[in-house]
Order: structure tokens, then C-alpha cells, then sequence
């Protein structure tokens, strides 16, 4: 008999290459999305596939779900600043109500929860690079701390969940991710540059440029997922970071764009400075050490042969826009 996972958020960015993951290795995939941020073409190609059912339901709503489940992957949520600064009350309903529905329904099926938390827990660190035992430094009332906040709160929902009802669970501490799929006017920093690239607009750069991040392939991503998943070992329900380690500047990060996509002008007069948002964490680098420790992951892509293929992905996405406005126009 096959094994059963519900998967909310599932036609968003991650959520969707985890469907296409699990499907492939033969389970029965559910998937629960409200389309608030999420795309059903990222998984409109598995529709009319056997063992595969989607549902367009708010997770903050009471969920339903017919049968055994073996595991619940909690993936529902707006996920950049763009989304959470216009959605701050969804952001922190889904963060809290969808969180407790989707542990009470792992509770009542007995089923292994993972939930996804982010590297946002850690607000702007004065611990670098961020381990899984720092506290965090978060403004509660800023912009940001409606997803700051909400993903805190989820995450000691979660243990509570754990500790008092049993249910077992595991949290993933996301840092920065990108590749396919993900939104052409997302608003992160990489589908931002890209996306300004290809239109032969400048390259937007915040404050200095200076503040650092790192980033993580989707592939490599949803393999470190699956890992901790399915890990037994000892401890394994504390929160574990995944993400790449490899720390680079924004402002290198916008030159490498420049670079792979070739404009009008040197490098340096593509890029446009403006103000600093509210909140913005200067520094981002995982410690990936209980990961490679308890799941033996490392990252394998390359920054270089993952932008390669996100790059492809948009520009496919910019010419059929393109090709859209103009038949409309």
C-alpha cells in the first residue's frame, strides 16, 4: 500500500518540486493551496496522474482528509517580503491557525509532521554564521515581524505539539532558496535581478549592498527536506538549519547577474542604490553542522550552475509575458 503525504502550500516554490518529489517515489500526494501567492501551473502537470489529488483549501480553515496519512509537510505560507508587507494578517493566520490545524490533524492520524520554518527566526543575527541554539534578534512590531513572528510561534506550536500529544515532528529552518518556479515579480533577490536583467532594466540594490546572504539550489533544498523527514536518529525534532553556507554580498550577487546576463552599459552603471528597508538582516550564513551531523547533507549545486538554470526558467517566463502583453495590447 502506497504511503499517503499531504503537502499544504504545495503549488508554491518549494511546495511544488517536494509533489513532483514524493510522486515520483511512488507515494500518494495531497495537496492543499489557497493560491494566495501559489501557481498552479507549478503543478498542473502532475494533474489526471494517478496517486495525485489537489485541493484548493485554506489551511486555516478545518481540513478534511479522508484516510490514513503517513506524513504532513507544512509548506503553506507567503514567503517574501513582497507577499508578507501586503498580506501581514494571512501571513500570521497561517503561521498560527494553519499550523495548529495541520498538528491537530497530525495528531488525530498519527502522522509525521515537518514544518517550515526559516532562517527569519533569527531576525538580524548577532550570531554568525546562525546556529540552531541562537535566540534570535527580532523586531516583534516591525514589517517583517508579522513572518518573523508568525514562524516563531509555529515552531513552538510544533514542540508543544511534541512534547505534550506525542506527535512526531520535525522543523526545517529554511534559508535563502531560489532556482524554477519561483515568481517572475517575487520580490526576493535574486528573481528581483533577474528579472530587471532581462527587461534591460537597472539592477536594484539595497542600502550599501554590502549585507550578505546564501543561497540554496531547490534541488539541494528538497533533498535535505526528504532527509529530515525520514531521519530516526536522536534529537531530531530540535529545529535544523538548511541552506547553503556559501555567503556571498547582495551587491556581488547583482554583479554576477549582470555578468550572466549581458546589457547595455559596464556593470557597475546597471545598479541603481536605494534605501535600505526596515529590519533588513545585515549578515545571513547558516551553520550547517548538526545537518551534515544527523542527515549527511551538503548542498552540491554551485551558485554559478544554479543560476544557469534559474535564468533559463525566467527567461522562458519573460517571453511568454512578453508575447501575452503584446497579443493584448
Amino acid at each position: 500500500m502506497k504511503k499517503r503525504v499531504l503537502i499544504t502550500g504545495g503549488a508554491g516554490f518549494i511546495g511544488s518540486w517536494l509533489c513532483d518529489r514524493f510522486h515520483s517515489e511512488n507515494f500518494e500526494v495531497i495537496t492543499l493551496d489557497n493560491l494566495l501567492t501559489g501557481n498552479i501551473k507549478n503543478i498542473e502537470h502532475l494533474f489526471g496522474r494517478e496517486g495525485f489529488v489537489f485541493l484548493e483549501h485554506d489551511v486555516t480553515d478545518y481540513i478534511h482528509v479522508p484516510g490514513p496519512l503517513d506524513f504532513i509537510l507544512h509548506f503553506a505560507s507567503p514567503a517574501s517580503p513582497i507577499d508578507y508587507l501586503e498580506l501581514p494578517i494571512q501571513t500570521l493566520k497561517v503561521g498560527a491557525l494553519g499550523t495548529h490545524k495541520v498538528l491537530g490533524l497530525a495528531k488525530a492520524k498519527k502522522a509525521r509532521l515537518l514544518l517550515a520554518s526559516t532562517s527569519e527566526v533569527y531576525g538580524d543575527p548577532l550570531e554568525h554564521p546562525q546556529k540552531e541554539s541562537y535566540w534570535g534578534n527580532v523586531n516583534p512590531i516591525g514589517p517583517r515581524g508579522v513572518y518573523d513572528e508568525a514562524k516563531r510561534f509555529a515552531e513552538a506550536l510544533t514542540m508543544a505539539y511534541h512534547r505534550y500529544h506525542g506527535v512526531e515532528t520535525r522543523i526545517a529552518r529554511i534559508f535563502n532558496t531560489y532556482g524554477p518556479r519561483m515568481r517572475l515579480h517575487d520580490g526576493r533577490a535574486i528573481p528581483n535581478f533577474i528579472n530587471q536583467a532581462l527587461r534591460g532594466e537597472k539592477i536594484t540594490v539595497f542600502g550599501s549592498g554590502n549585507q550578505t546572504r546564501s543561497f540554496c539550489y531547490i534541488s539541494d533544498l528538497v533533498e535535505g527536506i526528504c532527509r529530515l523527514l525520514f531521519s530516526e536518529k536522536p534529537g531530531i525534532e530540535e529545529p535544523v538549519n538548511l541552506g547553503n553556507p556559501e555567503e556571498m554580498t547582495v551587491l556581488d550577487l547583482a554583479r554576477r547577474t549582470i555578468q550572466m546576463i549581458p546589457g547595455k552599459g559596464d556593470a557597475e552603471g546597471r545598479i541603481e542604490f536605494k534605501p535600505l528597508p526596515e529590519d533588513d538582516p545585515r549578515v545571513r550564513k547558516p551553520d550547517i553542522s548538526r545537518a551534515q551531523k544527523l542527515l549527511s547533507w551538503n548542498p552540491g549545486i554551485s551558485l554559478e550552475q544554479g543560476l544557469r538554470q534559474t535564468i533559463g526558467y525566467f527567461s522562458e517566463q519573460f517571453t511568454r509575458e512578453s508575447k501575452s502583453n503584446a497579443k493584448s495590447q
